[in-house]
Parts: C-alpha cells; sequence; structure tokens
C-alpha cells in the first residue's frame, strides 16, 4: 500500500530549525553583540565629558612652575594647593523667624552649586532664647571642580562688584596657610534674584589649603588671581 503523501507545499518546502515562531525564541541578552545589543555607559563614568574648571588648568599650567620657582619645592607633592572651602550662614534671627532659614539655605544652594547642610545649636542659652537642636545657620563645603568654579567666580565676578572694592586684607591667614574672608551680604553673586531676598545675609568662606605657612598660602591664592589689598 502507497504512503500518504502531505499535501500542503508550504510545510514540505519549510527548512528544518524554523518550526518555531519569532515569539518561542530565546531573547537577546544585553551582552550579546550586535545591531539591536543595549548599549550603557560603563559605571562610575560620566555619560558626558566635561572638561575641568578653567581654574584648575590655571593652577596646573602656570600656579605650580610659579609656586615651585618661588619656593624652590624639590618634591611635587610639597606644593601647596586648595583642598577645600566652606562658606557658612549664622542666621540667629532664625529662632523668631524660621522663613529666614528656608531663604538661607535657597541662596547658599544657588551660590554654591550644592545642597546646604542645616546647622543647629549644641546646647541651650536662655540669654538668646536658644534651645538645643534649634536651627540657627547653613554651610556648605565644596571640593573638586566645583570648588574651583564658586572660587572663580567669587575672584572674578562677585568681588569686583562689592563697592568701593579696593582687595581684600592679606592678614586673614590663620598661621597654618588657610584663608578665611566675611561679606556683608549675598547680593554680590549674579545668581541671587534681588526680588526674592528678604534680608541681607553675611557669610564667612574659609578656604583650607595644603600650605605650611602664610607666607606661602598667600603666595597660592595671589598666583591664583585672589584680588588681595596693596
Amino acid at each position: 500500500m502507497a504512503k500518504k503523501t502531505d499535501s500542503n507545499p508550504k510545510a514540505a518546502a519549510q527548512p528544518a530549525g524554523k518550526g518555531k515562531s519569532e515569539k518561542g525564541a530565546a531573547p537577546r541578552g544585553r551582552g550579546d553583540s550586535g545591531a539591536g545589543a543595549e548599549t550603557r555607559p560603563a559605571e562610575g563614568k560620566p555619560k558626558s565629558g566635561g572638561a575641568q574648571a578653567r581654574l584648575r588648568q590655571h593652577y596646573a599650567k602656570s600656579v605650580i612652575p610659579a609656586l615651585q620657582k618661588d619656593f624652590g619645592y624639590k618634591n611635587p607633592m610639597a606644593i601647596p594647593k586648595i583642598e577645600k572651602i566652606s562658606i557658612n550662614i549664622g542666621l540667629g534671627e532664625a529662632t523668631a523667624n524660621s522663613k529666614l532659614m528656608d531663604g538661607a539655605v535657597n541662596e547658599l544652594a544657588a551660590i554654591s552649586g550644592q545642597k546646604a547642610v542645616v546647622t543647629k545649636a549644641k546646647k541651650s542659652i536662655a540669654a538668646f532664647k536658644l534651645r538645643e537642636g534649634m536651627a540657627i545657620g547653613c554651610m556648605v563645603t565644596l571640593r573638586g571642580d566645583r570648588m574651583y568654579e564658586f572660587l572663580d567666580r567669587l575672584m572674578n565676578v562677585a568681588l569686583p562688584r562689592v563697592r568701593d572694592f579696593r582687595g581684600v586684607s592679606p592678614k586673614s591667614f590663620d598661621g597654618r596657610g588657610n584663608y578665611t574672608m566675611g561679606l556683608r551680604d549675598q547680593l554680590i553673586f549674579p545668581e541671587i534674584d534681588y526680588n526674592k531676598v528678604e534680608k541681607t545675609k553675611g557669610m564667612n568662606i574659609s578656604i583650607t589649603t595644603t600650605a605650611k605657612t602664610d607666607a606661602e598660602g598667600l603666595a597660592l591664592l595671589r598666583h591664583m588671581g585672589m584680588p588681595f589689598r596693596q
């Protein structure tokens, strides 16, 4: 008896291995290569490569050779550099008006480009109507490119806007190469909107360096572009 042949010509012409539908195929993994493979940036690296801060480049190209010439450093690691910048706003009036603290935090974040930390009282003082744990100020600590960008804007944009500005005092070092300066109000920074300011607030800016003496710290900041008073 003759065998019955398949009457469907498409089934007979279908090659081996193509019997499963595309839905049943195994999904392509992330590690597979090909045009359809998903690509992701490497861990720990920014998606877009940004250039270094202008002041950091100036330090590497001009300040380091100048300091090495002035003090004769034999070890490159001994050349002083800026380690961090701390900005502090003290606001004792916030004990009576808490809205002032919100404004100070927002303004400090706009000036520095980094979220500010609220500082609280460590002990109670009855004469000042101060209780332990009350918010009395805010501060921020800058490092890296953000530190160099803030210092660049401070020296070249903010300080020249001070009325009758003749330079900052060269005597505000602490004996170990660290420099501290005070500002009377925050309006000299272009990031501050005049219409949103309820009260002018002073601030202290501390520049911490790796210099061992005040002379080295003074030379470092002078070469960086700090406008010291003559």
